[in-house]
């Protein structure tokens, strides 16, 4: 089998990872590149004995760590999202937001992530909690929730109450989601794409987005019809069906970076 074979399965994964780790969809696909021609260059720097998810997460990490030294880091901005996150990012230990991304999001086993990060095992789990504890004491929101099941969106809720914050409102159209904004204008939405009356959820935040800059998490049980690269695409989208721990995740790295991110439609 050729490696672009054995790795093309796993891009749109990486790619999400990337995106989410780095906090833009130009810079992590940058990021996803560079690890893409150092293996072209060299078939060895695909880590031996693993996986080859697991070796091309490993490789980009390499990358990642090369790329995040002081010598290679670009001055981050001064003002705007840019801005707010790199002052966030000054805060919160980078291992911990890999390890919170690694498992929560892409679904790796402690064991896997202490692999991939390069950690003792017995840490990752403590790495994992001070992500979401460090995030936490940075970020509230009152988050406004389009969704159109009504168990997800009391799941979504009560997820969202855990966490410390607040929701202003739950939707289940376009249109609810637009009367809600008009009376309670959200720090978070949280989105669902295909709502029950036929509108989309990137349309609704399009509309949002056209009124206030506000961070947004997509849902769909659809996934690769977002993430194919030919396009726009949001920062954080969760795919359906979704762990506690993914939503715990994209929640807090949407309103740590500030992203305002979204696909095309």
């Amino acid at each position: 089998m050729t490696l672009a074979a054995r790795l093309s399965p796993h891009l749109p994964g990486l790619r999400r990872y990337a995106r989410a780790l780095v906090g833009s969809q130009p810079a992590g696909d940058a990021l996803v590149a560079a690890t893409l021609a150092a293996l072209v260059a060299d078939r060895a720097a695909l880590p031996a004995g693993l996986s080859a998810r697991m070796g091309l997460f490993r490789a980009f990490q390499i990358q990642h760590a090369a790329a995040a030294s002081p010598e290679t880091v670009p001055a981050a901005a001064s003002d705007g999202a840019a801005g707010i996150a790199a002052a966030r990012l000054a805060g919160l230990a980078p291992l911990s937001r890999q390890a919170l991304l690694l498992g929560a999001m892409e679904g790796f086993a402690p064991a896997d992530i202490a692999v991939l990060i390069s950690c003792p095992l017995p840490q990752v789990h403590a790495l994992t909690s001070a992500a979401l504890a460090d995030i936490a004491r940075q970020t509230r929101a009152r988050v406004l929730i389009i969704e159109d099941e009504p168990i997800i969106a009391m799941d979504i809720e009560a997820i969202v109450t855990d966490l410390g914050h607040s929701v202003s409102g739950i939707a289940a159209t376009r249109a609810e989601a637009l009367a809600l904004v008009a009376d309670d204008a959200p720090g978070l939405v949280l989105a669902d794409i295909q709502l029950r009356d036929g509108s989309s959820g990137i349309d609704a935040v399009r509309h949002i987005l056209a009124r206030q800059a506000v961070p947004a998490i997509f849902i769909t049980g659809f996934p690769e019809l977002l993430l194919t690269g030919q396009r726009p695409e949001p920062t954080f989208l969760i795919t359906k069906p979704f762990a506690v721990a993914s939503v715990q995740a994209a929640i807090a790295q949407a309103l740590f970076f500030g992203s305002t991110a979204l696909p095309q439609g």
